[in-house]
């Protein structure tokens, strides 16, 4: 005695092959947007900030936005030359050039200003022993310039 006239037969109609074919579905796409939500949040640019989109943020102070990186390290290599020697604001523009790749182009006005300020400071003679080739000897120029 048979119950069944046809033959049975599991091959796509059972529940595993369902959420199996789901899951191949939905799981490249919690994926993609799970990868795309952690990278938005990490905090590419360095600075602390308590913000998820740093970026996005419309609260970003005027004078941080107005200072480009090269007038900060000008700066900041300025007040090393006059605390210090300007040996060691000429190593540390060549550590910056070397470390970021797009300050080169304005490694030469760096060491320009280096120059200028070493003779203010050491007079021409001392400034001058000072000069090395860095940004291709801009900083001797600055001194010749200075004291011509």
């Amino acid at each position: 005695m048979k119950h069944t006239t046809t033959p049975r037969t599991r091959r796509g109609r059972g529940p595993a092959r369902r959420i199996g074919r789901t899951l191949a579905l939905v799981l490249p796409v919690v994926l993609v947007l799970s990868g795309t939500l952690a990278v938005a949040r990490v905090n590419w640019s360095g600075a602390p900030s308590n913000s998820v989109l740093a970026a996005s943020s419309g609260e970003v102070s005027t004078r941080a936005s107005s200072r480009a990186p090269q007038d900060m390290l000008r700066d900041r290599l300025l007040l090393e030359l006059q605390e210090k020697d300007p040996g060691t604001a000429l190593t540390h523009l060549q550590q910056a050039v070397n470390g970021r790749p797009s300050l080169a182009k304005h490694c030469v006005a760096i060491a320009r200003a280096l120059g200028r300020a070493a003779v203010r400071v050491y007079g021409p003679s001392r400034a001058q022993s000072y000069a090395r080739p860095v940004c291709d000897t801009s900083f001797a120029s600055g001194v010749a310039a200075q004291h011509g």
